[in-house]
């Protein structure tokens, strides 16, 4: 099986605000609640749901020879070449404000120059990509002029959904058009499944196909809980396996967009973790593995100044509880920027409270960012300087330091000799490269040969070009 990412796919999670009573949740005990419609909720939900088509023109380069009269009276105007080529994308998404911004999927918008929303009243519109967040696979679009009010959907408290929960899922699969279907949260904080930084995904068996993408999971009281973003499938089709990312991690990807920013900002820990396998749990006395072990703090960083040290381990974020190191960056990560969060910790065997500022991760140093271009082995790779902001976008340790490969061109000499992002360069012919001025100086020169050492994943690897 393999996990598939949703180019369209779409999850509406619409859930209730505030935690649901015991009593709201059971099974129907009559004929009469078996009859019952999902009627009502759909038509809550449904208006705020929207169908995108994205697209973007790669234009073919002409044959000069073609600008010459003479060789056209041979080979006519070139009429038969191969014409530019256009690249569509169909995805869903998920209004979540009066006035128009529509949050979805980056994968399905990524890329593209022109993307439209049509509405479910066959309204359409030119949308404005504001944001796109990789690191969720989040984007948000604005449609209209700021005046027209759209119908959109509230969001839920995902905290509270709890599994067994009945949602429905509503999207545009495969471009048939606009569709409801239901099912039940069957897994919640559901971890590699492959898609973005942040993976607490919510799980539901509500059939999800190509096309849903970005699309909405709601609840019966028409909130959204989660946008949809893959799906667990041998085929492509739903299995019933899909994920969705929570509505918390939405909402914090969508203050942004209003906000005018063109990024996410999150706060910084500024602590490397690593997870608790079998026999650390055994060695520090617990009952079975959970939570997230602490390995090393940054110096000055939020979690060093909290109190926070190596060793210690990480059960709980403002009293939620944490069960591994992808569920603390999650918790971590949706906490907005300013104030402080209670991170809880257990330290020889007791619980400890330490409250760690909800900080920036700083540039310093600057990162200088940069494309190198040239004959070296770097022609086509872009750069950067690691910083802990750097380090944090990049998901790489804490401790590093050095030049971070942040992308390479497409056909460059670099992604030809295997470059890839999240290597950090440590020497070049047999020089030690500390910045990306060091590097671009290195790799000006003219040499025979390139001996290159980088660290990737922790390992260090030396090629010579």
């Amino acid at each position: 099986m393999r996990v598939v990412p949703s180019i369209v796919l779409a999850l509406a999670v619409l859930a209730s605000g505030s935690p649901a009573r015991a009593e709201e949740r059971r099974p129907p005990e009559t004929r009469q609640e078996i009859k019952l419609s999902f009627a009502p909720v759909v038509a809550r939900a449904t208006p705020a749901v929207v169908n995108i088509y994205a697209t973007r023109t790669e234009s073919r380069r002409r044959n000069p020879l073609f600008d010459d009269p003479f060789f056209r009276q041979f080979f006519g105007d070139g009429a038969q070449l191969p014409r530019d080529r256009v690249q569509r994308s169909l995805g869903s998404g998920a209004i979540v404000d009066g006035q128009g911004y529509v949050v979805t999927n980056n994968h399905v918008v990524e890329g593209m120059t022109e993307v439209r929303v049509a509405l479910a009243d066959k309204r359409e519109y030119e949308a404005k990509i504001v944001l796109v967040d990789k690191r969720t696979d989040l984007a948000v679009l604005k449609i209209g002029d700021g005046k027209e009010r759209f119908p959109w959907l509230p969001f839920a408290d995902s905290d509270a959904v709890q599994v067994g929960d009945l949602v429905l899922a509503v999207g545009n699969p495969f471009g048939v058009g606009q569709t409801v279907t239901s099912g039940i949260v069957s897994a919640l904080a559901r971890t590699q499944v492959g898609v973005g930084d942040f993976q607490s995904f919510i799980q539901t068996d509500a059939p999800i196909n190509p096309g849903n993408s970005g699309g909405a999971l709601v609840d019966l009281d028409g909130k959204l809980v989660g946008i949809n973003t893959a799906i667990f499938s041998q085929t492509g089709g739903s299995v019933g396996i899909g994920f969705a990312i929570p509505a918390r991690m939405v909402q914090v990807v969508v203050s942004s967009a209003r906000a005018g920013s063109k990024t996410v900002t999150r706060p910084w820990f500024g602590a490397d973790l690593q997870p608790v396998t079998p026999e650390i749990a055994e060695t520090l006395g617990l009952k079975h593995p959970g939570g997230a072990l602490v390995a090393t703090v940054a110096e000055g960083s939020p979690a060093a100044r909290g109190g926070v040290e190596p060793g210690d381990l990480i059960t709980a974020v403002d009293g939620r509880p944490v069960d591994d190191v992808e569920g603390f960056s999650f918790r971590f990560a949706t906490q907005p920027v300013g104030g402080s969060a209670t991170v809880t910790v257990q330290r020889q065997g007791r619980p400890r409270d330490f409250s760690v500022a909800l900080a920036a991760a700083p540039e310093t140093p600057a990162r200088e960012q940069q494309t190198l271009a040239g004959d070296s082995p770097f022609s086509g790779v872009e750069v950067a300087n690691l910083s802990p902001a750097v380090a944090e976008e990049m998901s790489l340790p804490q401790s590093m330091k050095g030049v971070v490969v942040m992308a390479t061109q497409s056909g460059s000499v670099a992604e030809r000799l295997g470059f890839q992002r999240g290597d950090v360069v440590r020497a070049v012919n047999d020089a030690r490269v500390s910045n990306v001025r060091d590097l671009a100086r290195v790799a000006s020169r003219r040499s025979a040969y390139w001996k290159v050492t980088i660290e990737r994943d922790g390992e260090t690897v030396t090629s010579v070009f």
